[in-house]
């Protein structure tokens, strides 16, 4: 099967087949995420890149963010894979409830199935180890005045741009640039450890979508960046669900 899915690519390095399953994996980590959390500003932070990512929460729902139980997404995305022109159609679902989530992908070639009950984390391919999915990309602006998580001024690559990093307890971080007059991020881009390889991923933001309060991200893209090699995405938010029932057995590890 994983053979048939990577022929679609035209002719592939031995190594980029491994590129291109985890690239597929890895995007749909960061797009999205749901927590809750208490107020306890970390005393590290910048008071001016803090004020900046309060407006831009307020902007993207604020409270209702925080207070937001679930979330539940479905669309396409069209995959782009590291050295070729060609795209693979894909859909993909993303289930969450405080610390605990469900993704999935699924196209003709390969399906891919990922889920946390919020102690453990089980995935459907061995050997794949993601960092935490609260602690990168959108995931960790709801944490911005929980202690351990530092807010600071953006990264040298973005200097001249308005916007902030956000620094997690384990050291991951995320540079935040937002639009000027709406305080709504017009991109992002975080760098980490995968597997002993350094991975960069940046995500350009192109259409919002307002459910219940909160504005998610509904159209995207999204670069992931493997040493000299990157690969592509363009993702599309069919469904978008807040608040609604979800049964626990959906986080459940088999």
């Amino acid at each position: 099967m994983l053979t048939l899915f990577f022929t679609c690519f035209g002719k592939f390095k031995q190594r980029n087949k491994e590129y291109m399953v985890r690239f597929l994996i890895v995007l749909t980590a960061l797009v999205f995420g749901l927590v809750g959390v208490a107020s306890a500003v970390d005393p590290r932070s910048d008071a001016a890149a803090l004020d900046l990512a309060k407006a831009t929460l307020t902007a993207h729902g604020g409270a209702k963010i925080k207070d937001a139980k679930t979330m539940v997404l479905r669309g396409s995305v069209e995959v782009s894979a590291p050295g070729s022109t060609q795209t693979l159609p894909a859909a993909f679902a993303i289930v969450l409830s405080g610390e605990k989530y469900r993704f999935e992908i699924q196209s003709a070639f390969f399906n891919f199935q990922q889920t946390s009950d919020g102690d453990q984390t089980s995935s459907s391919m061995a050997g794949v180890s993601l960092p935490p999915i609260n602690r990168v990309g959108v995931f960790v602006l709801p944490r911005i005045e929980e202690e351990g998580y530092v807010v600071a001024a953006l990264g040298e690559k973005f200097k001249k741009k308005k916007g902030f990093r956000i620094t997690s307890p384990e050291g991951y971080f995320t540079d935040f640039v937002v639009d000027e007059k709406t305080s709504l991020i017009k991109e992002y881009e975080s760098s980490y450890e995968l597997n002993g390889r350094l991975i960069s991923t940046g995500v350009a933001i192109t259409k919002y979508r307002e459910v219940d309060g909160i504005l998610v991200n509904e159209k995207f893209s999204q670069r992931l960046e493997f040493g000299s090699m990157s690969a592509y995405a363009s993702f599309s938010a069919k469904d978008i669900l807040i608040n609604s029932a979800v049964d626990d057995d959906v986080f459940t590890i088999k």
